[in-house]
């Protein structure tokens, strides 16, 4: 009786999160993979309507064919070489920072360094296509003034404008996380290690980081899946600017393009399991790796 109470209790506090899993998760993974499975194709000369047809794997291949797709994960791969590390490693020196005993204000710095993430994504990237635009930007006057030519917009310089603009959203929030996860550290450990001798650098490099070593790998996580989903800012960056990003410069701008402007939704869709696809396999890899590291430690 007691067993069936639990398990009564258990699926009423359960169900609606696997009511609203499925609704927003299941459904649509379900619906992209059949709709990637089909594909448009018009009748007789073209005079006739269009028609719905099975087309197996050819979307995948498709997608996997075609040059642009493919340079859009090279892109990726350097987005993700530049980015996480600077993302991590800065994060990571802010929140020891603010953790030390040196640091004053901290609440300050807390909420200075936090409120660009406030910021919705597409305003941030309006922000900094203004201070990246010639002629308007007193940054870019700044830096003229003082000898430094830089184009924001060139091929050169386009995958670091949208790594700045990305570091200036999320530095601040993942400091956060890691801020919060130094302050549930026990004091007593601290205390007993300085009392041994450690210096202020030996105890964040080889106390502090340690301890809070699965809140960095959450982050690591999270963050290559969000660099794979990479749209807002390059897209912004494509509107009007003259710069060299292109519309499919990401695989989630090459989606986009073959979704709204080819109106192609199979390849779309294809494109998109895709990118999912890969997005968990890194998941898988970094995951794994973190797991042996940790055992190992």
């Amino acid at each position: 009786m007691k067993r069936a109470r639990t398990t009564r209790a258990a699926a009423i506090l359960l169900g609606p999160f696997f009511v609203l899993f499925t609704v927003v998760m299941v459904l649509p993974i379900g619906y992209a993979v059949w709709l990637s499975l089909f594909t448009e194709k018009q009748s007789g000369l073209g005079f006739g309507g269009t028609e719905t047809v099975f087309s197996g794997l050819d979307n995948y291949t498709a997608a996997l064919g075609d040059r642009a797709f493919r340079e859009g994960f090279g892109v990726l791969l350097g987005y993700c070489l530049f980015y996480i590390p600077l993302l991590l490693i800065g994060a990571l020196a802010l929140a020891l920072l603010l953790d030390s005993t040196l640091a004053r204000a901290r609440r300050f710095f807390q909420l200075a360094l936090f409120l660009p993430h406030a910021v919705p994504g597409i305003i941030a990237a309006l922000i900094w296509v203004y201070l990246y635009t010639p002629q308007l930007s007193p940054v870019v006057s700044a830096m003229e003034s003082g000898g430094i030519g830089f184009d924001f917009f060139s091929p050169e310089g386009a995958l670091p404008s949208i790594v700045n603009i990305a570091l200036w959203e999320w530095l601040g929030y993942n400091m956060v996380i890691f801020y919060a996860a130094l302050q549930a550290i026990d004091r007593s450990v601290l205390e007993a290690a300085t009392v041994d001798g450690a210096g202020a650098w030996r105890v964040a490099l080889s106390i502090k980081v340690p301890l809070i070593r699965a809140s960095v790998v959450m982050v690591a996580l999270f963050t290559v899946i969000g660099s794979l989903q990479l749209f807002t800012e390059p897209l912004i960056l494509n509107k009007g600017t003259g710069s060299a990003v292109s519309s499919t410069w990401t695989p989630n701008m090459y989606a986009y393009t073959a979704a709204f402007e080819r109106n192609d939704y199979g390849l779309a869709a294809a494109a998109s399991i895709l990118l999912a696809l890969t997005a968990a396999l890194l998941s898988f890899v970094v995951t794994r790796l973190t797991g042996r590291k940790g055992k190992k430690a």
